[in-house]
């Protein structure tokens, strides 16, 4: 069993910064990713990013490339995801999922690879 538990979610000013992070407790994971949710809009999970541990591939949906940064520390099981240039429409609560196994490029972006989620972490973006 794998819980995680996300942190560094706020109220930002457009054009401001972020750094989500995530911390894992349990088993090892193989993938992590994040995703996010709009409970505003009614909007479905939106693929973010997503890394492999061991390797430390990184993959992003395109309207992350540019302004999102995912990383991970393996040693100390934590994911992070560095969100730069922030704007309205990045408000969302923000999801860390982690997989048992290794997503592959085809895979990264869909929910059903993941095997654990955490509670979210709210991101509002308003001036």
């Amino acid at each position: 069993q794998v819980q995680l538990v996300e942190s560094g979610g706020g109220l930002v000013q457009p054009g401001g910064s972020l750094r989500l992070s995530c911390a894992a407790s349990g088993d090892t994971f193989a993938s992590a990713a994040w995703f996010r949710r709009d409970l505003r809009n009614e909007r479905d999970y939106e693929y973010v990013a997503a890394i492999t541990m061991n390797s430390g591939t990184t993959y992003y949906a395109d309207f992350a490339k540019g302004r999102f940064i995912i990383s991970g520390d393996n040693a100390k099981k934590m994911v992070f995801l560095q969100i730069d240039d922030l704007k309205t429409e990045d408000t969302a609560t923000y999801y860390c999922a982690e997989a048992r196994y290794e997503a592959t490029a085809l895979t990264v972006h869909s929910r059903v690879s993941y095997d654990y989620w955490g509670q979210g972490t709210q991101v509002t973006v308003s001036s």
